[in-house]
């Protein structure tokens, strides 16, 4: 089979290896699609090469088909279209609280462990996600993140009539706003990317360029002065940071989505001034994989749109190269069966 492996140093190799009967407890995929996301390109700059064990295959955005059962596994059969809900919760403690996903102990399958990014990939049965027959296998790549989004929007208990504002139009931005207009609230895109801007609006989306407009007087203006209800930070910088106490309203709800690896200045004294809250948001549980699963099979929403190009697992030297060289695109989707 074939199968990738970063070597470090911004490589990737294509190698072929056995395919491996599944242990007990375990299924063996046959890998349809795996989409690049952000922490694969930080591995791709090495920025993860204390955590990664080189040489290691990485993905955790996938879809496939079972392909062979191992011992003790039953509620699956060969066939069965699914995905990957690629945390290993298995170290769990009395400390945790009972919330497996953001357990002391977590490993993330496809970084602390081999990943999707092969031919056919072996999991435990306990990640699997059934989905319809019907389902398209590409567009189920992207229940992972679509999953991000509504564990955010969930967390965040944003309602039917509120407004949302999104900062940041990148992909998880992008879905996270997809799934906030999809419960009914009024949402609003900042974003200093032209391209990106274009993208949302051709969803059907509305977003703006804080860089162009006054983002706050724009959204008073949007709410009759109401501000935010929701605040999604997305962006991952300061910028995003200094305007998010700004925009959100009274008692609104502020979503860290971003990572943000250092300490970094905030207005507490908004906080105080208008009883904000902030929340922290991480990964996500089985129901907002269910949910990303309802959404992908209804597909309703212009999933499609993201997904920018699709390239073969041979190629995925030049799929890292060329993100770097245009990282505007959404989506990109390693086709494993070429």
């Amino acid at each position: 089979m074939k199968a990738t492996q970063y070597e470090g140093n911004q490589t990737f190799s294509v190698v072929e290896k056995e395919k491996v009967v599944p242990s007990k407890g375990e299924v063996r995929i046959k890998v349809s699609y795996v989409g690049v996301c952000g922490t694969d390109v930080h591995i791709y700059h090495g920025m993860m090469d204390k955590r990664v064990q080189i040489p290691e295959t990485i993905g955790h955005e996938m879809s496939g088909v079972i392909d062979a059962i191992g011992e003790g596994v039953s509620g699956y059969a060969v066939g069965d279209k699914i995905v990957v809900r690629p945390l290993d919760d298995r170290l769990v403690k009395p400390s945790d609280k009972g919330f497996n996903h953001i357990c002391e102990e977590l490993k993330f399958i496809g970084i602390d462990s081999p990943g999707a990014m092969q031919e056919y990939w072996n999991v435990p049965a306990f990640t699997l996600h059934k989905l319809k027959d019907t389902t398209d296998l590409k567009l189920a790549a992207l229940i992972e993140p679509l999953s991000v989004a509504t564990h955010d929007v969930r967390l965040s208990g944003l309602k039917a009539g509120e407004t949302a504002v999104v900062l940041g139009g990148g992909p998880i931005g992008l879905l996270v706003a997809m799934v906030a207009k999809e419960t009914g609230a009024q949402v609003i895109i900042s974003e200093v990317n032209e391209k990106r801007i274009a993208k949302a609006k051709e969803m059907g989306l509305n977003a703006v360029n804080p860089m162009n407009i006054d983002l706050v007087a724009y959204v008073k203006e949007q709410t009759e002065g109401r501000l935010a209800d929701v605040v999604f930070e997305v962006a991952g910088v300061q910028p995003a940071l200094d305007i998010m106490t700004e925009v959100a309203g009274i008692r609104g709800r502020i979503l860290m989505v971003a990572i943000h690896g250092e300490k970094k200045p905030v207005d507490l004294f908004k906080f105080f001034w208008k009883e904000l809250k902030l929340i922290g948001a991480r990964v996500y549980e089985k129901e907002d994989y269910e949910k990303a699963i309802r959404l992908i099979t209804a597909n309703e929403l212009p999933f499609e749109s993201m997904i920018t190009d699709v390239q073969p697992l041979s190629n995925i030297q030049k799929v890292f190269e060329s993100i770097d060289k245009n990282p505007d695109g959404m989506k990109v989707l390693m086709d494993c069966s070429l």
